[in-house]
């Protein structure tokens, strides 16, 4: 038995608890039935449920329901189209749902499992700072899926990995002026080379035809 200011009173008989209650102007409020002996407490019921509904409506308020939704990918998609499904995923993902990546074999496709493997780790890994991965990529029947569920706290934006030795190619030099004049040098040597072979060979070929003329107007021999 347990009085309104929270304090134990020990076992006691119904009878006894109720006339307590009834004196205090409050209501004989069973706690816990399933204990022996039963607890009860004395207590305003009214309050008690409304005490009890409001803990009840914070909790709810507390949780998080996800609602799954679907992004479905081939296992020879574009880089583009890609990047287009990823960015959907994203925004799902930030609008506090679940996704569920799907990768669809179509006839001789499901011998390549291994390429819709590459697609759904690739997938993981640019969503990474938005999910977690909360089911490995398994394959059902023709399908291979996985699901994502978002973080409570974003790490940052996701990132799209390129496929393939797109990948593994460093970053692409740009020419500086150093390059740039080294370049210019590099036509004009060749130029005036172009330039220098035109005017030896003009001489030559002007004699040529010259011999030529020479040749055409010179009388034949006479027989």
């Amino acid at each position: 038995m347990i009085d309104d200011n929270g304090e134990q009173l020990g076992i006691m008989a119904t009878e006894d608890a109720l006339a307590r209650a009834r004196g205090a102007g409050l209501d004989l409020i069973e706690v816990s039935p399933n204990a022996q002996p039963p607890v009860c407490k004395i207590a305003d019921y009214g309050r008690l449920k409304y005490e009890q509904s409001k803990k009840d409506k914070d909790a709810r308020k507390k949780q998080r329901h996800f609602e799954l939704k679907e992004v479905k990918l081939r296992p020879k998609i574009e880089t583009h189209d890609y990047e287009t499904k990823a960015r959907m995923a994203e925004r799902l993902l930030i609008d506090g749902s679940k996704i569920k990546v799907t990768i669809m074999f179509r006839g001789r496709e499901i011998t390549y499992t291994s390429f819709g493997r590459r697609l759904l780790d690739r997938m993981a890994e640019d969503m990474a700072p938005l999910a977690t991965l909360e089911r490995e990529a398994r394959l059902e029947g023709r399908n291979m899926f996985m699901i994502l569920a978002p973080r409570a706290v974003p790490t940052g934006p996701p990132k799209f990995s390129p496929l393939g030795r797109e990948k593994d190619a460093g970053p692409v030099k740009e020419p500086d002026d150093a390059d740039l004049d080294d370049a210019d040098l590099d036509d004009a040597d060749l130029l005036e080379e172009q330039t220098s072979a035109q005017d030896t060979n003009s001489p030559g070929n002007g004699q040529t035809r010259e011999s030529d003329g020479d040749r055409q107007s010179s009388p034949s021999p006479s027989v």
